[in-house]
Formats: structure tokens, C-alpha cells, sequence
């Protein structure tokens, strides 16, 4: 394309709003950028930009060309990633996504792999964005939940979450302990914000809890252990998580409806190549010694 160039300049220029940022990103001139705006507003015949002392707007037509330079941009992002991950040699970067609470049992299993392969960068991305594993922004992703239904991933089934009721002992002595299932109401339960969440144990906690009596709540799993540990309520653990600590105790043992899957999810372009491989073969080894339950 003649003007890519110019598109790539317009697209820098609607997206950050001024010349003197749009000419810092691309590493050329201010002059270039606006002789290249120039240039394309007089091919396409129409002002892609409104002009103002704060900087530049997109017009209509503008936001269609940004469009389309935005598709442009994913796509190549993408198909860089893919070329990364296509090496054979076991080197770059080995991105892995996963929640924050499964980070303590994936960091030993990375540091294992680098040891073997000490060329290896190793990046663990904890929490619960998720990542696109088709635009490259990771190689491995463990998921819990539904299986993933993406058609250009490959997902298996990882290992089963069993997961339990838990207080703080300074709630139980504060609150009492949950006597029986009846007694629900009587106490203080930490949840969801999202009362549509698709969880089990929430889904459960949904039906069998007051709404008012879930008086902590948070926007993801994360921070549910250290509410329990601060004594802010009953909360939903892993029971591998909680079995370490002897300041939690158990209210309601695990049960088959709470049970979370987990997934170990690929992009089929990156699947098989060795640097994953490598890792997804040695993770299935190691799983069989965590504390999980893998039934």
C-alpha cells in the first residue's frame, strides 16, 4: 500500500490527539506527521481531523479511517506474536496467564522450566483480565470456569478446585461458628459484587444467603482470602489455600457443587512448538504433587 505510512501517522495522531505525541511514537518530525495528515485529507478528499489548540479530533471520517487502521494494527500485533512463539529454540519470552490465587502454585513449576532453559523469560500475569491469546498477549493461560469456547484455542481440562466455607477464628469468636445450614442468616458472608456470576459456590451463596448478609464485596476472587483473614466474614476458599493456615476454620466442608474446573488453554498457531511443550509437559507432571484435588 502507497500510503501506509500516511494511514499508520493518521491513526497515531487520532489515538493519542496531538501532532508532537503522534511524531514522538512514530520517531519522526512534527513536520512529517502533518505533511503526512496533509497528504491523505487531499488523497481521500475529505478532512479527517478537526483542528484545535488543545490538539487534533477525528471527524466521522476520520474515526472510519481509525478504524480500519486499528484493525491493521491488531492484526499485525497478532501476527507478531505468533511469530515469537514460533521458534523451536527455547528462548524469548514465555508469557503465562493465570488468577492471582494460582500464582504461589505455578511460580515454582516457571522457575523449574528457566532453570532448564536459562535463556527464558519468564512472565506470569496474575489476576483476572483475560488475556487474547490470539493477538500474542500470552502462550499459556490457566482459566477456571466453563471451558473456553474461543474456535482458534485448545483447551484441557487442568485440575479441580474443591473449595469450602471458612471464617477467621477472631470472627467465629466475635460471630460464633455456623452451627448448621438454618443458621445462614445469622452471619456475615463475603461475595461477589456481580450477583450474576456464574461461580458454583456463588451461585449457591445466590440462593441460600441474604443478599443483605454478603456485606463485603468484591469485583473478583483475589481479594477473598485476605477478607477471610481480616475477619471480615464467612468467604468461599480453595481448600488447598485454606488448609495451611490454622487461623481459618471450616464452616461448611467442601461439597460436588462448588467444585471449580480448571483449563489450560493454548492458541492452536503456538500450541506445539517447543517452548510450550516443554512447559505444558512438565506443568501436567507437577500438578500431580499439588494440594489441590485433581479428581
Amino acid at each position: 500500500m502507497d500510503n501506509w505510512d500516511e494511514i499508520r501517522t493518521a491513526y497515531q495522531v487520532a489515538r493519542i490527539g496531538t501532532v508532537s505525541g503522534a511524531a514522538e511514537a512514530l520517531g519522526v518530525h512534527h513536520a512529517t506527521v502533518i505533511r503526512h495528515i496533509d497528504a491523505l485529507e487531499n488523497r481521500l478528499g475529505a478532512k479527517l481531523f478537526q483542528r484545535h489548540a488543545r490538539g487534533y479530533t477525528a471527524t466521522e471520517a476520520g474515526e472510519d479511517l481509525l478504524k480500519v487502521a486499528q484493525t491493521t494494527d491488531d492484526q499485525f500485533a497478532q501476527l507478531a506474536g505468533r511469530i515469537k512463539g514460533q521458534g523451536q529454540n527455547v528462548q524469548g519470552e514465555l508469557i503465562v496467564t493465570t488468577l492471582s490465587m494460582y500464582a504461589p502454585l505455578l511460580t515454582p513449576v516457571l522457575v523449574e522450566y528457566q532453570e532448564k532453559y536459562p535463556d527464558l523469560v519468564v512472565r506470569l500475569l496474575a489476576g483476572s483480565r483475560l488475556f487474547r491469546l490470539e493477538y500474542g498477549e500470552a502462550h499459556v493461560a490457566i482459566r477456571a470456569g466453563a471451558a473456553p469456547q474461543e474456535p482458534d484455542n485448545v483447551a484441557q481440562p487442568f485440575f479441580t478446585t474443591h473449595m469450602a466455607l471458612y471464617a477467621h477464628r477472631d470472627y467465629v469468636a466475635r460471630y460464633g461458628a455456623l452451627e448448621n445450614e438454618s443458621a445462614l442468616s445469622n452471619h456475615r458472608f463475603i461475595g461477589t459484587d456481580d450477583e450474576n456470576s456464574r461461580a458454583p459456590f456463588y451461585i449457591w451463596m445466590k440462593d441460600n444467603v441474604p443478599r443483605e448478609n454478603v456485606v463485603f464485596r468484591l469485583g473478583n476472587m483475589d481479594g477473598v482470602f485476605d477478607a477471610v483473614k481480616s475477619g471480615a466474614g464467612l468467604g468461599f476458599l480453595p481448600v488447598w489455600q485454606a488448609a495451611g493456615d490454622p487461623d481459618l476454620l471450616e464452616q461448611m466442608p467442601s461439597r460436588p457443587e462448588w467444585e471449580g474446573q480448571s483449563w489450560i488453554v493454548t492458541h492452536v498457531d503456538l500450541h506445539r512448538t517447543q517452548k510450550v511443550q516443554g512447559f505444558l509437559k512438565l506443568l501436567k507432571e507437577r500438578v500431580k504433587d499439588w494440594p489441590v484435588g485433581n479428581g
